[in-house]
């Protein structure tokens, strides 16, 4: 897919819904489709069975449906189906599969916009429009084309680019080693997302394909860990140790220490502590 068939088209937003729950989305004739994922990421599994993980966007060739999109079972997402149609009709038209872009934040707005004025429509009264409301459904019909778009074009333009940058998973791989490093500040999913460059839906996704778990169970594991090194190699008191390796909260670090180690702080304490 490039510009070429973009500046030969004309693309008409027909429908924007937003998605809390799995559903398996098909396409009318002559239509396409973009999920724009706006919380956590989805699954996104095609009719020849090739899934996806998609944290960004994703767009829908008809010759690929129908789309099971799959939210994570252990957590929320949100997500948007923007469907439209491509005039002429019979153009070519292949764009499909994963969307990546730098201007989330300029997609989702316009998003938003086009989520309000769809809701408007759908509860406007269906009576005949007169020659003035005639006029203004002609600039309200425009100005969605208009954004649609421009959300076309930051995909096209950002997902040719995103390939040339650092390396994505290089980024993630970095915070990990920051992670590692200094486990015992103050840490928080938008704060590595944010180093590493990437949505935060995006950096789960990748912390876990490197990890094999989530940044939440990465780092209390580490830092129940850096806890045990303390007991066994200090007399720190046990609040002094779940001071040092990161928690704040010394009952959810016991209840965390004991979840991890099947014992409580304490009691390891006790067996571990260096012989003087």
């Amino acid at each position: 897919m490039d510009f070429l068939q973009l500046n030969s088209v004309i693309p008409c937003l027909e429908h924007i819904r937003l998605y809390r729950s799995s559903q398996l989305l098909t396409i009318p004739p002559e239509s396409y489709a973009i999920v724009i994922v706006r919380r956590s990421h989805v699954t996104i599994t095609a009719a020849d069975g090739s899934p996806a993980v998609c944290s960004q966007g994703y767009a829908c060739h008809p010759e690929r449906e129908p789309f099971r999109i799959d939210i994570p079972r252990t957590k929320e997402a949100e997500y948007v189906v923007l469907q439209y149609r491509i005039e002429p009709t019979n153009s070519a038209w292949d764009l499909s599969g994963s969307l990546s872009t730098f201007s989330e934040v300029k997609i989702h707005y316009m998003v938003d916009e086009l989520l309000r004025q769809q809701d408007m429509r759908d509860n406007r009264d269906k009576e005949p429009l007169a020659e003035s409301e005639s006029n203004e459904e002609a600039a309200f019909l425009f100005r969605r084309r208009l954004m649609l778009e421009r959300i076309l074009y930051i995909y096209l333009r950002e997902s040719v680019l995103k390939p040339s940058s650092p390396s994505t998973a290089r980024s993630v791989e970095e915070t990990v080693s920051y992670l590692n490093e200094h486990y015992m500040l103050p840490l928080t999913l938008p704060m590595l997302a944010k180093r590493a460059g990437v949505s935060e839906g995006h950096y789960t996704v990748m912390f876990k394909k490197i990890t094999g778990h989530t940044m939440t169970v990465y780092l209390r594991s580490l830092r129940i860990g850096k806890a045990k090194q303390l007991f066994e190699q200090t007399s720190l008191s046990a609040k002094e140790v779940a001071g040092k390796a990161g928690f704040s909260d010394y009952f959810y670090f016991s209840r965390m220490f004991k979840l991890e180690t099947g014992i409580s702080p304490s009691a390891y304490q006790k067996e571990h502590s260096p012989k003087i």
